[in-house]
């Protein structure tokens, strides 16, 4: 079995256009269509579950994003949705309570695309009271290759945060992150943080991922694609050629996500 931790799709009647200035931003081009359709199609073979990330972008997208991704999963069996939160909200516990009322299983925070560090006095409310609720926090971490500059959620960030709200599910994307991984080994490693792979096939070298893993754990290693950003097959097939043991290897394949989703 294998669960992909991290993807991301967009409304049928959007995506064409978003991937389009997204690939022009990043300067990538994307391995999907974006759509629910494209990211199934690519999950055929390979992967037995996704688990989406939504980015709110603005408050206003609230409701609309998280209602969406409570029919997605009223419907779906193959993926799973997280709801999705915005720094800005004027009653955050509101939202998240509404969150855990529509079954998602966790949220996504976006610190590149919401202009807000992680340990802002605002996510540091937000994620303290998604972890009351028992809520996972999935954050992109790292330099956003799109939004490169300034750079909202570096290790020393998200290590301030994990000091002060001692989350108990948070999730920092891209290996703790993004090609800050020398930082990640200072301020990180061995914490009580779980990391995803996604986006670092072809960007991490095997030595330092090896490093993180085995330093930091096993147990809290989560694979990820960041489809349609990665290649869900590409990102697998990289993975497997690691040298690491069945147990690590099927830990982080699916074990890892099943506990943190609760689906044993």
């Amino acid at each position: 079995m294998v669960i992909d931790f991290h993807t991301h799709t967009f409304p049928d009647s959007i995506a064409a256009k978003t991937i389009k200035v997204l690939e022009g931003n990043a300067d990538i081009k994307a391995f999907t269509d974006g759509t629910l359709q494209g990211l199934k199609e690519s999950m055929d073979g390979f992967i037995d579950l996704s688990v989406i990330l939504p980015v709110v972008t603005k408050t206003s997208q609230f409701a609309t994003i998280n209602r969406f991704a409570a029919s997605l999963n009223e419907k779906e069996r193959d993926v799973i949705s997280f709801g999705g939160m915005h720094p800005d909200t004027s009653d955050y516990k509101a939202e998240l309570r509404e969150i855990k009322v529509l079954g998602l299983k966790g949220i996504k925070l976006h610190p590149a695309y919401q202009k807000t560090r992680i340990d802002d006095p605002a996510y540091m409310k937000i994620v303290d009271y998604a972890s009351e609720l028992g809520l996972i926090i999935s954050v992109h971490a790292g330099i956003d290759i799109g939004l490169p500059d300034p750079v909202y959620c570096t290790p020393k960030h998200a290590s301030a945060l994990i000091r002060e709200v001692k989350p108990e599910k948070l999730v920092l994307a891209h290996m703790g992150g993004w090609k800050l991984w020398d930082e990640v080994e200072e301020c990180l490693v061995g914490g009580n943080v779980w990391f995803d792979t996604s986006f670092t096939h072809g960007y991490m070298g095997e030595h330092q991922m090896l490093s993180i893993l085995r330093n930091h754990g096993a147990d809290k290693i989560l694979f990820g694609s960041d489809s349609p950003w990665s290649g869900q097959a590409e990102s697998l097939k990289a993975f497997c050629r690691l040298p690491l043991t069945e147990e690590e290897r099927e830990s982080i394949l699916w074990r890892n996500a099943a506990k943190l989703l609760k689906l044993e």
